[in-house]
Order: structure tokens, then C-alpha cells, then sequence
């Protein structure tokens, strides 16, 4: 009988030393620069809901130190237990860190400055990191000159140099945000910059799916993209498909 009792202790005491080791983690991180705030430790889903709601979808699961999206294989938003996911707080100047991967043919997307909209999705309201197979997706072949392959302002900018890895390797990204200046960056290199809340902005909304003629509600929550506050939410996307994501860090910029 001791002897079968060794194991579960065993197993308590790693479990307990390998959670301690995360938040360890996080904290020698926030000694070491105060605006910077860990938002996913490689261990538990700590700080991250659903978006309109308040537990983890169980679509979403803690797979070797990574948050994955299990694909449900019906498309955005297409299982019971599936949806989009946020962390549980609103940034509104910051630079967002993290990498990603997908498997073939994936689809996916990264939020900022969402806000939530009782009966509406969170891209109603928030530019989106697009997240993509390149290679063997569709949407990479959708759109205007490559404005929905990865790491592009899904439907509006595309990022250039498109220079994303294969399905089943790691990417690095950063989301910069600061005074309405927005840069996307992907695997070490700026591919794109833009301003909200200027007339720019307006040309660039009025041109894509999200203009006041074909979807007026959206175009209304992106022209004020952030609301009052000029923050929000940074979300992750179920589209259906198997994606991955680690070391998620954003670094408050005053």
C-alpha cells in the first residue's frame, strides 16, 4: 500500500514545483521591467476567459507550455465548447509579444483593442493579427495583394515581407500600439504601420469587408476603435483550426 502511494505524492510535488517555477518566472520578469506583464505563464490559463463570458472554453487547452485552439473542423466560431478567448484586461498603449504556429491549413487571429459587444464577435470591434496557413489556406488567396496572410491587418494591410514559416514551426510576432500608431511585426521584421482614428483609417475601413455600406455596426466600432477609453482587450481566435500560441508578454508603453 506505501508503495502505491508514492506515485500521486510524487506526482502532487511536481505539479506543485513546476507551478511554482511559473510564477516565479513571471515574477523575476515584472522585477525586472514593472511595465511588463506575463499574460500566459506555460502552465495554467491564470488571467484569459472567454470573450462574453467567464470560463475557458474547453476548445482551449495547455499543451507543452503553449495555449492551443483544438480545431473543431467547422470553421470560425463552429463548435459547442469553442470561441474566442481574452485576457481579462484592457490595454490601450503597449507592445504585445508572442509566438505562434499552426498546423496545415490553419487559420487564426490575434486582437487588440476589442471590446465586448453582447451578441456580436469580438472582430466587430478590434483590428485583427491575422494568424494563416499561407501555403495551403485559401484566404491567403482572398482579399486585395496578400491583405489576409499572416501577420497582415486582416482585410485592410498586407504585411510585407510576407516572410512566415511552414505550418508546424514556431513564429515570433509583436503588435506595437502607442497614440493610435499601430506596427505589425513578424519573425524579427517590421511589415506594416499604420494610424487609427485618422482619416487614413476611415479609407482603409471604407475599403475593406468592414465598410459603413456592407456592415454598418462594425464600421462604427473600428473607426472608434477602443472606445472612449482608446483601450481594450487583446483576444485569441477560434476559426475552427488546430493553432498554438506561448510566451505571451505585453510591455505597458506610457
Amino acid at each position: 500500500m506505501k508503495k502505491l502511494f508514492i506515485l500521486p505524492v510524487l506526482m502532487t510535488v511536481l505539479i506543485i514545483s513546476s507551478c511554482s517555477s511559473c510564477n516565479n518566472n513571471k515574477k523575476e520578469v515584472q522585477e525586472a521591467d514593472p511595465n511588463m506583464i506575463v499574460l500566459f505563464d506555460g502552465q495554467t490559463f491564470e488571467g484569459w476567459r472567454a470573450y462574453n463570458g467567464t470560463d475557458i472554453p474547453g476548445a482551449w487547452t495547455i499543451e507543452d507550455g503553449a495555449i492551443k485552439i483544438n480545431g473543431s473542423g467547422r470553421g470560425e466560431a463552429g463548435a459547442e465548447n469553442g470561441g474566442d478567448i481574452i485576457f481579462d484586461r484592457k490595454f490601450g498603449n503597449f507592445e504585445l509579444t508572442f509566438e505562434w504556429k499552426v498546423a496545415q491549413g490553419s487559420n487564426s487571429g490575434v486582437f487588440y483593442l476589442a471590446q465586448e459587444v453582447s451578441g456580436e464577435p469580438i472582430y466587430i470591434s478590434a483590428p485583427e493579427y491575422q494568424i494563416l496557413d499561407n501555403a495551403n489556406h485559401p484566404d491567403a488567396l482572398l482579399g486585395v495583394d496578400g491583405n489576409r496572410q499572416s501577420a497582415s491587418l486582416y482585410d485592410m494591410i498586407p504585411a510585407k515581407p510576407q516572410n512566415a514559416k511552414p505550418f508546424g514551426e514556431w513564429n515570433t510576432a509583436k503588435i506595437l500600439v502607442y497614440k493610435g500608431t499601430v506596427a505589425h511585426f513578424q519573425n524579427g521584421e517590421p511589415v506594416l504601420e499604420y494610424h487609427l482614428w485618422t482619416p487614413q483609417w476611415q479609407e482603409m475601413l471604407d475599403k475593406s469587408k468592414f465598410s459603413k455600406d456592407k456592415w454598418p455596426v462594425a464600421y462604427d466600432l473600428l473607426l472608434n476603435c477602443g472606445g472612449e477609453e482608446k483601450a481594450g482587450f487583446i483576444g485569441l481566435q477560434d476559426h475552427g483550426d488546430d493553432v498554438w500560441f506561448r510566451n505571451i508578454q505585453v510591455k505597458i508603453l506610457n
